[in-house]
């Protein structure tokens, strides 16, 4: 019913609300498939409808909610003076959970003691005197996971073609060449990525992306 009367243009613009990268296109096939689904009204239509209208109330007031506790946390992030939303793909969410799972920075001495605590170091196993590295699956898996979420998103390549990283990026294929795979790869950005939250908070300065490749 209340697509009925929408124009392309005119659903375009709600649904942008939502997903601001929706084409035009996309809202014109949507009220096609709609219109050539046939009468889909029934006799209990009016309370489908309440149904429907209550389920976006409900999701309309959590979203305002969320956005509520995103003001408070950006907050809660500015009188702990860290700038880890400066380093690319860490918003205030993410900030917020790293600083929550790390603590107060100065007890861990070193980036190896953070590593370690967060289980971004692999363990050595040896067996009939040969030794390989196995994932270690010890440590804070809440921040193990973090900082996974932020290595695949620095060497993630969307459709553009464009890496969101490309230092990040050059690095995890340089690891890809040196017979690494792509699990280990992504734990070398993981491990780089522990040296930058660290110093970054330890000394409460914003990141500064390398201007020349680090080999």
């Amino acid at each position: 019913m209340h697509l009925r009367d929408k124009t392309a243009e005119d659903l375009t613009a709600e649904l942008k609300v939502i997903a601001s990268n929706i084409p035009t296109s996309k809202a014109a096939l949507i009220l096609d498939c709609i219109q050539n689904d046939g009468d889909t009204l029934r006799d209990y239509q009016a309370s489908r409808d309440f149904i429907t209208q209550s389920l976006v109330r409900d999701l309309e007031r959590q979203a305002a909610e969320l956005s509520q506790v995103d003001a408070e946390i950006e907050k809660m992030l500015a009188t702990f003076d860290y700038k880890l939303t400066t380093l690319p793909g860490v918003g205030s969410a993410i900030a917020g959970k790293l600083i929550a799972e790390i603590g107060d920075i100065r007890r861990f001495p070193n980036a190896d003691k953070l590593a370690s605590f967060a289980g971004i170091v692999p363990k050595r196993f040896s067996s009939a005197g040969k030794g390989r590295d196995e994932s270690n699956k010890q440590g804070n898996r809440a921040l193990h996971g973090l900082f996974y979420f932020l290595a695949v998103s620095m060497v993630c390549v969307p459709k553009s073609g464009k890496p969101n990283n490309p230092i990040f990026y050059d690095y995890f294929c340089r690891k890809l060449g040196e017979g690494k795979t792509k699990s280990q790869a992504l734990v070398c950005i993981m491990r780089r990525l522990v040296n930058i939250v660290y110093g970054m908070m330890k000394n409460k300065t914003a990141y500064i992306a390398p201007t020349v490749d680090e080999r």
